[in-house]
């Protein structure tokens, strides 16, 4: 059975003004894949991000379910299906956890599909749950990224792009993090991972991609890049 792509980018190159931070990427994220991208700091992880949700100026191609979106603000991207997870998690620190996963549904018509979703976060985040009238900011890191990731999840969306969510946590947190991520990938939700912990990034994913001054060096499937003595002396040494 072929495998359909749901997230495509052909020859895509981004700028911060006069500066290039993506050259030529090309990378496919298929339907119910966890797929990651792996890299040194400055490597262009979190660029590919952005370019993907219209953050950043890009040239090339980016097609979503067939779609290009290359030229599509964030707001529109988001409402195809897009949902980002920033790095640094970025939620209202002064709105309390409930405003916060509301403010996540903010395209959701149906108060119906709200309370649905407020219950789906609620299952994979106990702790968010118990914090629904606490302030965003008064939160551990680790409740943040919970939040943040649960704010991701109101929308319904059909591919979530994580960007590091592991930086800053301590590691049983970590730990807790990337048991979600894979729980979530095992009712179908396609994800692309960025991650400067390659070994937990490859450990759960399908397919990874190594990417490197702002291009694609190498891809592979998760286990064979874990294997790969390139990847190991660069990123899991």
């Amino acid at each position: 059975m072929t495998k359909r792509a749901l997230l495509e980018m052909s020859q895509v190159s981004a700028y911060y003004d006069q500066i290039q931070a993506l050259q030529d990427i090309s990378l496919e994220v298929n339907m119910g894949e966890i797929v990651t991208l792996v890299g040194s700091n400055g490597a262009g992880k979190s660029s590919t991000l952005k370019a993907i949700c219209g953050q950043i100026k890009t040239s090339g191609t980016i097609s979503f379910l067939g779609n290009d979106i290359s030229k599509l603000p964030p707001h529109q991207t988001a409402k195809l299906g897009v949902a980002h997870v920033p790095e640094g998690r970025r939620i209202f620190p002064k709105l309390t956890v409930k405003e916060n996963l509301e403010m996540g549904a903010f395209q959701l018509k149906s108060k119906k599909d709200i309370e649905q979703q407020m219950e789906l976060v609620y299952q994979y985040f106990p702790r968010v749950k118990e914090r629904l009238h606490q302030k965003g900011g008064t939160m551990s890191g680790g409740e943040q990224q919970m939040l943040a990731i649960g704010r991701a999840l109101m929308s319904k969306p059909s591919i979530l792009l994580l960007d590091e969510p592991s930086m800053g946590l301590a590691p049983i947190i970590v730990e807790q993090i990337f048991e979600i991520i894979q729980e979530l990938n095992q009712t179908g939700m396609t994800i692309l991972l960025v991650e400067q912990n390659a070994y937990q990034a490859l450990s759960i994913a399908h397919r990874g991609y190594v990417i490197q001054t702002g291009k694609i060096i190498l891809t592979d499937s998760a286990q064979n890049l874990l294997e790969n003595k390139q990847v190991t002396e660069a990123y899991l040494a």
